[in-house]
């Protein structure tokens, strides 16, 4: 699975980690995050992040 990183502050997305802390489970693809998933950082929504 591929890394995302957020355009704003530097935040990667690792898919094998998750984002446990907002209720996303290691193993979940950037694609498959929820619609309303923001960065965990600085709060911007998915469109904000690059496939790193």
């Amino acid at each position: 699975m591929e890394k995302y990183t957020c355009d704003m502050c530097g935040y990667t997305y690792d898919p094998e980690v998750g984002d446990p802390d907002n209720g996303i489970a290691p193993g979940t693809a950037f694609e498959d995050l929820p619609f309303n998933w923001t960065c965990p950082i600085c709060g911007v929504d998915k469109s904000n992040f690059s496939k790193k």
